[in-house]
């Protein structure tokens, strides 16, 4: 369907409210644990972009997702990321950051293996 604005520079009149800066030095970081929709959607974090990666998975994915009956039975090394659409083998020991993740990033990951509560994705 077609847009007519009233006012040419319709745009230069918002103001967005998302913006890093509006969040006190934190970023928005989205999290989603593929094949596993008891999560039905991406959890979103304001995290400072110099946590360590290793920390992010201890505090945020671990402390968010435990509740999952597979969570359990996680092998963490062998865990599969994406960060903004990119596979990425992440560095623990450097920051979020480091490791590219930006204001509205999306991290995702796969546990190889586990494919949702008995194999239903949920």
């Amino acid at each position: 369907m077609a847009l007519t604005a009233l006012s040419p520079d319709y745009e230069n009149h918002i103001e967005y409210r998302d913006l890093e800066k509006n969040f006190h030095g934190n970023r928005v970081v989205y999290v989603h644990w593929e094949e596993h929709l008891m999560f039905c959607a991406p959890l979103a974090f304001p995290l400072p972009p110099d946590m360590p990666f290793a920390a992010f998975v201890e505090a945020i994915v671990k402390g968010h997702y435990n509740a999952h009956p597979d969570f359990e039975k996680i092998d963490w090394d062998k865990v599969e990321w994406m960060i903004d659409g990119v596979r990425t083998k992440p560095d623990m020991s450097k920051s979020l950051a480091d490791n590219g993740v930006g204001h509205k990033s999306l991290i995702r990951f796969w546990t190889p293996g586990l494919n949702g509560f008995k194999g239903t994705a949920s």
